[in-house]
């Protein structure tokens, strides 16, 4: 029996179901239990309720010689998904306990019944009597065994995986939300893209064509750049960012406000199916959990918080996309705002916000990645062919190669052919492109006869680090 008062098998098999074996230390016998797994938090009335009341007596039944036998690891990941369960996304009283004693201990607290003076007491008084009385109050209201088996049994199903602070592929760019950051990211994708240089691209939902333009536009240049695209999945400027990230075969990070397995809005399920299949979705709340505005606004928190910049397309004066942005500027993240004709609703938030806070107008890819690193590869590359070769001017050879090098990308390796159908140009111009970049060392051809751009974006990811 666990320190939960719930069997050690039952909590190994459902969380070898979400992660990497591993990390998931198994007792004696837990694989025998993985197979009932999906039925153990559905099992019966009778089951349920004594798994309900485990969590608080079940620490009474502690083997006594207190031997944790590796399985710390184990319970810090339980108590994770014990604190999933308990609280809403960002909240800072949780946020602040844990920090204090760990998660473990944390979570102990709750079920040993702390007071609201131990609880302030342990944070050094960060978190004042009445705001630990109401956290013990709201916590508790949720406190099931049942409810934390059933989550990562919901997640089993719908092969998402749990990632928690100290993983590799934790983001250090949500470190800077404190207290307020989450207790664990539930994600369905590449992992990997969370260790990337990111851009975050928002705007309205009522999203004009020029918006939709804009934001394509810009979403295809970053990816171009091999910067992930980070945004909330939403109608209008996010989907059209996701889309053109993946059209261009970037990566790209969709937000979700829900639970990992409801994929809202039920209009893009399609789109954000192929961006878990193609880049990545997360989320910080339990599988089922309904998307409601409240949690809507903390999740801007964590699209702020993964991106170098942030970039506002398109906004009315009440868009949601603005408190994205104000969240940035409060992380201290730099903000770019791309004007609107000033006759469109759809623009006003964009040049509120230009006038109220210290924001930056962007209208090229090329500003977006000199506002979030400092530089952009292509604007910040010697100028390779001063004059004509003959088969153009000196000015449309330039414009020429600008899109040349926008169209080859350092992992994925494109033919002639495809380069001049992507820059809209004849085959043979480009290859004479291509011959005088590759001789200025900034292309180069693979043994597969390929072409990609060199690796030049070690500047890019340390700033972004």
């Amino acid at each position: 029996m666990s320190q939960w008062g719930i069997d050690d098998r039952r909590i190994a098999a459902a969380l070898a179901a979400v992660r990497p074996s591993r990390h998931a230390p198994e007792p004696a016998g837990a694989a025998s239990a993985a197979g009932g797994i999906a039925t153990t938090a559905d099992a019966s009335s009778t089951a349920d309720a004594r798994d309900n009341r485990a969590l608080y007596d079940g620490h009474d039944e502690r083997d006594e010689r207190g031997e944790r036998d590796g399985n710390d690891e184990r319970d810090e990941l339980f108590a994770r998904a014990i604190w999933s369960v308990l609280v809403e996304p960002g909240d800072g009283v949780a946020g602040a306990l844990i920090d204090a004693v760990g998660a473990v201990a944390a979570a102990q607290m709750v079920i040993d019944r702390a007071t609201p003076g131990q609880v302030s007491g342990v944070t050094q008084a960060e978190v004042s009597l009445q705001a630990a009385q109401s956290g013990l109050t709201r916590w508790r209201e949720r406190l099931r065994a049942a409810d934390v088996l059933r989550s990562l049994d919901s997640a089993a199903r719908c092969k998402a995986r749990m990632l928690v602070p100290g993983d590799p592929q934790w983001p250090d760019g949500l470190d800077a939300l404190g207290a307020n950051s989450p207790v664990l990211l539930w994600m369905r994708g590449n992992g990997d893209l969370l260790r990337r240089p990111a851009v975050a691209i928002v705007g309205a939902r009522a999203a004009t064509g020029y918006g939709e333009h804009v934001a394509m536009e810009l979403a295809a240049g970053l990816s171009a750049r091999d910067v992930v695209v980070v945004s909330g999945g939403a109608y209008g400027i996010d989907g059209m960012a996701h889309r053109a990230a993946l059209a261009s075969g970037g990566g790209t990070i969709a937000v979700l406000a829900g639970g990992i397995d409801r994929l809202y809005p039920a209009g893009h399920e399609a789109l954000l199916t192929r961006v878990a299949d193609n880049g990545l979705l997360i989320s910080e709340v339990p599988c089922g959990t309904p998307p409601t505005k409240w949690r809507f606004l903390q999740r801007n928190r964590l699209i702020a918080a993964l991106a170098a910049a942030t970039v506002v397309v398109e906004a009315g004066r009440r868009s949601g996309s603005l408190n994205t942005a104000r969240l940035a500027l409060g992380l201290g993240r730099p903000v770019g705002v791309v004007p609107g004709p000033i006759t469109s609703a759809a623009s006003t938030g964009c040049h509120a916000i230009v006038r109220e806070q210290p924001v930056t107008l962007v209208t090229s890819t090329a500003e977006i990645m000199e506002l979030a690193f400092g530089h952009d590869e292509v604007m910040g590359m010697p100028d390779l062919i001063e004059t004509g070769t003959g088969t153009g001017t000196g000015t449309d050879i330039d414009q020429l190669r600008g899109r040349v090098l926008d169209a080859l990308r350092p992992r994925r390796g494109q033919t002639p052919s495809e380069i001049a159908r992507a820059v809209g140009e004849g085959t043979e111009r480009v290859r004479g492109v291509l011959g005088v970049l590759d001789l200025d060392g900034v292309i180069s051809s693979g043994a597969d006869g390929l072409w990609r751009r060199a690796a030049v974006r070690s500047e890019v990811g340390a700033t972004a680090s």
